[in-house]
């Protein structure tokens, strides 16, 4: 005997099994066939099967996730009791800050930081309020937090937690409540401030946006936590082989940040730019390690330990690019993305010959160079015999460039080559040593018979074209030798010295990655990267993608 039934119907009475309709033949209009055997409650959901009354669906102290919504809703349950959101109030400080999209005059700050912090505290489920800009006013301070308190359930005041002339929050936190730390033994971040006042926490930030972003994960993200009866998550970590030595001073566990990528089955870790208020460093960082208190550094090549910042398959899938320093490589690792959303290029600037030693040591996918060698007049290749003479290398032209001096738009002092550098009024400002550019400038000095001790500012290196630019549009140097393309990225004049080439070596054993063709493909045939890198002005693409030595 047997009944038709749709899916989701009650069980008719008298009957304890479904056949699926696949499992049948139709003999006639009257009879039917079964072709597979069928038990009791073959297909069937018993009363309870899911859910039974009393059950515990979901414990206290539980995220509740869309799933959990449905298993509710399945339970007959329309309304439950939840934790509210934690209120935080947050506080930007600072004479010199201005509001975003305000016209910037010389001395003023735009302030982000509070951005920054609310999108933090949100994503870890606290609702977020930024209020305006407080100046450096003790009694203006003092209100404002006192206004936060009854508003919010906590206060996280941004910047003035130092121990400078305008820096009030600790000796507020202290008339009005009690100050438990001023100060921790970590860097960047050391003048946190930890305090109660009303019976409600206020925690004074570092107004350095790396110190910001760091103690506000410390400390605020753990009260977060703890008000949702949560356990804080704990990041992914990873081993990686550290490229290079990190000098740290001892008493402070300083966290550095690295960038991160899988080189012939080893992770790399390379350290990037370490200032407090160089917040790209973060931007641009994959992960971060810690140097103990105890320690002076981490030697290069040991073994540490990272705290992730972005996925694993992200870094598995990062082409790592170690050398000199160009612009066109921030094109060329957006059009990569573009392309090839999986993939994408890090690159860390050390000059050409760190980028070749990055090489021989295995922690580089590619590197960009611009040698010269003075005995030859050619580029690159000497280098690669001399610096690699076991490894095979594929060198292919990326561009040519122009390299100049770099000084203020209309030149207010005159400078006209190399040998006005010397002069007592001029202050120059030095690529690395080991660059491509620092052995161009002492091959020029040399050829003059300039002695370079006699420049001032010979011995203030930087680490980029934009570096060099940058300190020349501010005023902290006179001029300094960089590409054109930076000149005309921050408006300065240009007094040209060179045209040389710009070439990445890779090894072959790397050269048939899928990832790195897919680099390749887009360096010799991607119309739109050739005509961004022309708009930048200074560049011959005529070889790009050339190969121009292989062994």
């Amino acid at each position: 005997q047997a009944v038709a039934v749709d899916t989701g119907d009650p069980m008719p009475e008298g009957f304890n099994a479904v056949i699926m309709i696949e499992d049948v033949n139709k003999v006639s209009d009257n009879e039917i066939e079964i072709i597979k055997p069928a038990t009791p409650w073959h297909h069937v959901r018993t009363i309870g099967e899911d859910i039974v009354s009393t059950e515990l669906i979901l414990p206290e102290n539980h995220k509740i996730r869309p799933i959990d919504m449905g298993a509710m809703l399945a339970g007959g349950i329309t309304k439950i009791s939840v934790r509210r959101k934690p209120k935080i109030v947050i506080i930007p400080t600072g004479t010199e800050l201005i509001e975003p999209g305000t016209k910037l005059e010389r001395g003023g700050i735009i302030e982000y930081n509070s951005s920054i912090l609310s999108g933090m505290a949100e994503e870890w489920g606290a609702e977020a309020v930024r209020w305006a800009i407080v100046k450096d006013d003790y009694e203006l301070l003092k209100a404002n937090i006192l206004k936060a308190l009854d508003a919010g359930d906590m206060v996280v005041v941004n910047a003035g937690s130092s121990a400078g002339s305008e820096d009030f929050t600790v000796h507020v936190i202290k008339e009005l409540g009690e100050v438990f730390v001023h100060g921790i033994n970590i860097k960047p971040g050391k003048p946190v401030i930890l305090g109660m006042i009303k019976g409600k926490p206020v925690v004074g930030i570092p107004g350095y946006p790396v110190s910001a972003v760091l103690t506000f994960k410390l400390f605020v993200k753990p009260i977060i936590y703890k008000w949702h009866g949560m356990s804080e998550l704990v990041a992914e970590r990873l081993k990686a082989r550290l490229s290079r030595q990190v000098s740290s001073p001892l008493g402070q566990e300083e966290f550095v940040r690295v960038k991160l990528g899988s080189v012939g089955g080893n992770i790399i870790a390379t350290p990037i730019q370490r200032g407090a208020g160089a917040l790209m460093s973060l931007v641009r960082a994959d992960g971060i390690i810690r140097v103990p208190a105890a320690s002076e550094g981490i030697a290069g090549g040991t073994e540490v330990d990272v705290e992730l910042l972005r996925p694993r398959d992200e870094i598995v899938n990062t082409i790592v690019c170690i050398g000199s320093h160009d612009n066109i490589l921030d094109i060329l690792s957006n059009i990569l993305k573009k392309r090839h959303p999986h993939l994408s290029l890090s690159s860390a600037h050390v000059g050409s010959m760190g980028g070749l030693i990055a090489l021989r040591r295995g922690e580089a996918h590619i590197a960009g160079t611009h040698l010269l060698d003075e005995e030859t007049g050619e580029y690159n290749a000497p280098f690669l015999k001399r610096l690699l003479p076991e490894r095979k290398i594929v060198l292919i032209n990326l561009v040519y460039r122009e390299q100049g001096l770099l000084i203020y738009r209309g030149n207010p002092k005159g400078i006209k080559d190399f040998k006005d550098l010397t002069r007592k009024d001029i202050t120059f400002i030095n690529r690395q040593n080991g660059s491509g550019t620092r052995l161009l400038l002492d091959k020029h000095l040399k050829d003059l018979k300039i002695d370079p001790h006699g420049i001032n500012g010979y011995s203030h290196e930087e680490y980029t074209h934009m570096g060099v630019a940058a300190a020349v549009k501010s005023g902290a140097a006179d001029a300094g030798l960089a590409i054109l393309s930076a000149a005309r990225a921050l408006e300065l004049d240009f007094i040209p010295v060179a045209k040389e080439r710009y070439d990445i070596a890779i090894p072959k054993e790397f050269h048939s990655l899928p990832m790195i063709q897919n680099l390749l493909n887009i360096i010799r045939s991607d119309k739109e990267f050739k005509d961004k890198v022309m708009t930048l002005g200074g560049y011959d693409v005529t070889d790009m993608g050339k190969v121009m030595y292989e062994n």
